[in-house]
């Protein structure tokens, strides 16, 4: 069998690199790969949009990031800074891939059992009440006690990253283990700002969402087959949310929770309908390379791509709609949406007074929030749930393991700097607590990178040839 030109170019690319760098460029592939979501685009993002807001030309990038952007519809405008666009119009994109990877393990991955998919809800729920428990110890009653928040979220794509650079030397639940956990404590997080951090919420656009939520498990129940209603329902889902006040970011969630988890022709029924498509395109292949002159040749070539298309679109059949839909979409995610998100909501500007509030109770409680109280809620929670019998670990992952997904949940970039701007607008209070997440998720990733590696080494010395 041949190897595809993707596969040789990749492996003629390493062989001109030395052995030390062919095992570096293995090592952080996976913060770069396009088949899941990724935190490498992320990351270079970040340290672009911190090298130019630092920079003599930190007005201008930041200006550029305000332009109004105004969309009419009739006689209604809606006018956003760019960067709130980007927030409320693709930020979403990336919790549909969450809330549809969710769905699928509950379903039909590892935590299809209750009892084990009780485990990381109970993680989430220790990791949502301790790590806020700990920030009001250290700023309640202070003038950064707005910002609790901000230690609420986990963000998924840079913990998801620092699993996959272990490869298969980490059970595979650990991975559907840090995904649903994640992703109940991003709910958690939109639902705090939705009724914490949102204005008046307008019952109006909520009811136009529970309308057009209701449209599509409708159009699944009668087993309707064509995108388009699904993605005109989804449109209305967004716009309805976005226009009750709660952020757009939970329309995408519930997106994602709607879409199939199971394909829809089972293997035998495939297996049947296919003959006879199999049989057709054979036959118009044969004639039409026996045509006796090119008009005929070219009705029957038409007629072969005809059957061929018909085959495409039944194996396509067999396929899960999550799936195919995560597969759509996380390219754009991880180098389009989480990027742009980075470059317009990143701005700490590093000067002698705001490095000078890193004592301070904001930064501090953000710090001890994230980096303490995410680890121990995880752990404590999900140890009691088991003690009482109410959860199940996943098959193959290890008390110390879930230490290391406890470690890696505060790392909370992502919406916690979100929910920064949220608090305290623009100013020096929300580059204080933006510092204090971007301290708080380098020591979070430290921590479990080193926790987990720690993991994986019997797993490598059992794999080790004798």
């Amino acid at each position: 069998m041949g190897l595809s030109p993707r596969l040789t170019g990749r492996a003629s690319a390493r062989a001109h690199h030395s052995p030390a760098a062919s095992a570096f460029l293995r090592r952080f592939e996976p913060f770069f790969a396009g088949n899941e979501v990724t935190g490498g685009p992320l990351l270079l993002a970040t340290i672009l949009a911190l090298v130019m807001t630092n920079s003599p030309w930190a007005h201008g990038y930041e200006r550029f990031w305000d332009t109004p952007v105004t969309i009419g519809f009739g006689a209604r405008n809606i006018s956003h800074a760019l960067a709130e666009w980007i927030d409320h119009a693709l930020l979403p994109i990336f919790f549909v891939i969450v809330g549809a990877d969710v769905k699928r393990e509950m379903v039909a991955g590892p935590l299809s059992q209750w009892r084990t998919a009780a485990f990381p809800l109970a993680g989430a729920l220790g990791g949502m009440v301790v790590p806020v428990a700990l920030f009001w110890a250290v700023a309640g009653g202070t003038p950064g006690a707005a910002g609790w928040g901000s230690v609420i979220t986990t963000d998924t794509a840079f913990g998801l990253a620092l699993i996959a650079l272990f490869g298969t030397s980490l059970p595979a639940g650990l991975r559907a283990l840090m995904l649903a956990f994640a992703a109940v404590d991003d709910v958690g997080g939109l639902l705090i700002i939705a009724f914490a951090y949102s204005g008046a919420i307008a019952p109006v656009g909520i009811l136009v969402a529970g309308v057009a939520l209701a449209g599509i498990i409708g159009l699944r129940r009668i087993g309707w087959v064509s995108t388009v209603p699904y993605v005109l329902f989804g449109v209305i889902i967004w716009g309805g949310v976005l226009a009750s006040g709660i952020h757009a970011t939970i329309a995408g969630v519930l997106i994602g929770l709607t879409v199939p988890v199971k394909p829809r022709l089972g293997q035998q029924d495939f297996a049947e309908r296919v003959q006879h498509r199999v049989d057709q395109f054979r036959h118009a292949y044969d004639a039409a390379e026996q045509a006796q002159d090119d008009a005929q040749e070219e009705k029957l070539r038409h007629r072969t791509e005809e059957r061929l298309g018909y085959l495409h679109e039944m194996a396509s059949a067999t396929r899960e709609a999550s799936g195919r839909l995560i597969e759509l979409l996380t390219p754009w995610v991880n180098y389009v949406v989480l990027p742009l998100f980075a470059m317009s909501n990143v701005r700490i500007h590093f000067s002698p007074e705001l490095l000078a509030m890193i004592g301070s109770p904001l930064v501090l409680g953000v710090v001890a929030g994230l980096a303490l109280g995410k680890p121990l809620g995880f752990l404590g929670f999900t140890w009691a749930a088991s003690a009482m019998g109410l959860a199940q670990r996943p098959v193959g992952v290890t008390w110390p393991m879930v230490i290391g997904i406890g470690a890696l949940a505060g790392i909370g970039f992502t919406i916690s700097l979100f929910i920064a701007g949220l608090a305290f607008g623009d100013g020096e209070m929300r580059e204080a607590a933006s510092l204090g997440v971007l301290i708080a998720s380098i020591l979070a990733a430290g921590i479990g990178y080193a926790v987990l590696r720690h993991c994986a080494e019997p797993r490598h010395a059992a794999e080790a040839p004798a």
